[in-house]
């Protein structure tokens, strides 16, 4: 079972669009993200495999598997799938990240990164809305 966060914005789905699929921005929403490479500039790119470095940690092998332009994209990290989303709403967007595991990781990631992910997804839409 897929378990799914979104929060909405009154910014423009591109200015989110910009924000989740630009890995040189991802640290203006995601602090814990010190950095990405390998993955597509300046967005990511289907099929690239790279990493991500999560705080001070060695990089995270990871692989972009899916990506519809201007909407999604997902990646593999380790075990778990982490799809990205944004949608256009007539007052700004939505934005929404969603995350699958193998068997009973799923759960265990969704009791304790799931609230992280429902904290990021917010504090994008939040950047999204302070953007010039």
């Amino acid at each position: 079972m897929t378990h799914t966060f979104s929060a909405d914005s009154a910014a423009q789905a591109t200015e989110t669009w910009s924000l989740v699929s630009e890995p040189a921005r991802w640290p203006e929403w995601a602090p814990h993200i010190r950095g990405a490479w390998g993955l597509g500039s300046p967005e990511v790119q289907r099929g690239r495999r790279g990493a991500a470095r999560v705080l001070w940690l060695l990089p995270i092998p990871a692989i972009i598997s899916d990506k519809t332009e201007g909407r999604s994209w997902t990646w593999q990290v380790g075990p778990m799938t982490l799809a990205h989303e944004v949608t256009p709403l007539p007052t700004g967007s939505r934005v929404t990240m969603s995350i699958t595991a193998p068997g009973p990781l799923e759960t265990v990631l969704a009791a304790t990164y799931g609230p992280v992910v429902q904290l990021l997804v917010r504090r994008l839409a939040k950047v999204a809305e302070a953007q010039p």
